[in-house]
């Protein structure tokens, strides 16, 4: 998800509201100071708010950041746990004895529901060593369906593992900007607070303008 760019640098509007607050223009017009120094707060303001919605934007591609990642990683613990169960399939496929009549096989009831009709015809039925045959024929077809299986499970689990990585790098990456972000809207804040003293307010009129001297 694209977010905002970091805000401009407002080192330079608080550096002209410095010069206005330190340097005596006697020959300067205070309209034109006033107006002046006006438009360089709204401009801060206007940075503030900039460097505000940046942080805003930021966090919520942390959120979908991180949302994406859970998905992720909920997918990588679904297929592993199915690689490991098939995983056991396998193993005890391979630990079965040699001769075949210990072999655990599916039963006929499973062979004659799940085995090709070829491998089922009446001929094969008929005779008990055609289908064993058969039956043997079908079972290392479905153990070579399962060995391939688990290497789709596997080549999906490195697939995974891959784009979760990328997704944390994302994610670190939005953070570290966020920090940026914070620190610098808290040295704004900072500065401002430093360049606007609190008038006393005894110097201060009903309207709320300073008195004349």
């Amino acid at each position: 998800m694209p977010v905002h760019d970091l805000p401009p640098d407002p080192d330079y509007v608080l550096d002209a509201l410095r010069q206005l607050a330190t340097t005596p223009l006697p020959d300067t017009d205070p309209a034109a100071i006033h107006i002046r120094a006006g438009a360089l707060f709204a401009r801060l303001k206007a940075l503030n708010r900039a460097a505000n919605a940046a942080a805003r934007a930021h966090k919520h591609a942390t959120a979908d950041a991180r949302q994406d990642m859970d998905q992720t990683h909920l997918g990588l613990q679904n297929l592993l746990y199915e690689k490991r169960h098939l995983e056991r399939e396998i193993d005890k496929c391979r630990q079965f004895a040699s001769i075949y009549q210990d072999i655990q096989m599916y039963t006929v009831e499973q062979f004659m529901e799940l085995a090709p009709p070829e491998a089922r015809t009446d001929d094969a039925l008929s005779n008990p060593h055609q289908l064993m045959l058969n039956r043997l024929s079908f079972e290392l077809v479905e153990r070579q369906r399962l060995d391939r299986r688990v290497k789709e499970l596997t080549q999906e689990k490195e697939e995974l593992l891959k784009e979760t990585k990328t997704k944390t790098a994302t994610m670190e990456s939005v953070k570290t900007q966020i920090d940026v972000l914070m620190k610098t809207a808290a040295e704004i804040s900072k500065k401002v607070d430093e360049l606007i003293p609190p008038a006393p307010a005894a110097a201060l009129s009903e309207t709320g303008t300073p008195n004349p001297s």
